[in-house]
């Protein structure tokens, strides 16, 4: 057991890095981003987008004809399900680090454990390798159809695009997988046909694209939203590989420890 052990440990020391590097990056990359299109959503933007979401739900929620009075009673609810928020400073800061730690050394345990029974990562320079495939897999190839959003943004409905975003990821892996350790034409060409049909398929859309938020906001949303999570990566893989060759060493990787 002690490299299930062994997996754990790396992936919660890699994770914890490469998320306080996020974090950072977000604080001055990301951040300013959001609290500039909170100004346009403050501003009257986000009632539409708050309007418009009840029409991707349930028709449940919908107040009936002649039930005027059920709309001021509704608001009362959704002011106090939404009432608190960390506040902006050194509480937002923790809090987003925090999630950036869990989320890092989440995606550290997949990472450490695909690439043990690949026969692992032995070096760092293999981990930045590992660290790009990640970010193709879960960043670049859902965010060509879903690109990261700023408040007061159109959104179509979420579980639809939860469900288009992990088709995507798990399409994207095992056709990488397939291209990268299948030494076979066909297994390729069924490889590139794996990554390329959810975009042919498409991802789910708003109905209408209407928000008062700058395409150029937008736009420097997205670049840095791609580039913080390239960094993320990278860090991650390369953390992985020299964590793992000073705590590991030589240790049989998964593949040969299960064969």
């Amino acid at each position: 057991m002690s490299i299930f052990r062994n997996v754990v440990f790396i992936a919660a020391i890699s994770g914890l890095l490469a998320g306080v590097v996020l974090a950072a990056l977000q604080t001055y990359a990301t951040d300013p981003l959001i609290f500039k299109a909170e100004t346009y959503e403050n501003a009257g933007g986000g009632h539409e987008h708050a309007a418009a979401a009840p029409a991707a739900g349930t028709e449940a929620t919908t107040p009936a004809a002649g039930t005027e009075a059920a709309a001021p009673a509704a608001a009362p609810a959704e002011e106090e399900a939404e009432a608190w928020a960390p506040a902006d400073g050194a509480e937002r800061f923790a809090y987003s680090a925090l999630a950036n730690i869990v989320s890092g050394i989440a995606f550290a345990l997949i990472l450490v454990a695909v690439s043990e029974f690949a026969g692992g990562i032995a070096n760092w320079r293999q981990g930045v390798f590992w660290g790009f495939a990640g970010f193709a897999v879960f960043t670049l190839a859902p965010g060509l159809g879903l690109p990261p959003e700023l408040p007061a943004m159109p959104a179509a409905d979420l579980v639809s695009r939860q469900i288009w975003w992990s088709s995507t990821v798990v399409a994207t892996a095992v056709g990488l997988a397939l291209i990268a350790f299948r030494q076979s034409l066909p297994l390729a060409i069924l490889g590139v046909a794996l990554i390329v049909a959810p975009h042919i398929v498409g991802a789910p859309q708003p109905e209408s694209h209407d928000s008062p938020i700058p395409a150029d906001l937008h736009h420097s949303f997205v670049v840095a939203v791609t580039i913080t999570n390239l960094v993320f990566w990278i860090v991650l893989g390369a953390a992985v590989g020299m964590v793992r060759n000073r705590f590991m060493g030589a240790t049989p990787a998964l593949q040969g420890r299960l064969a």
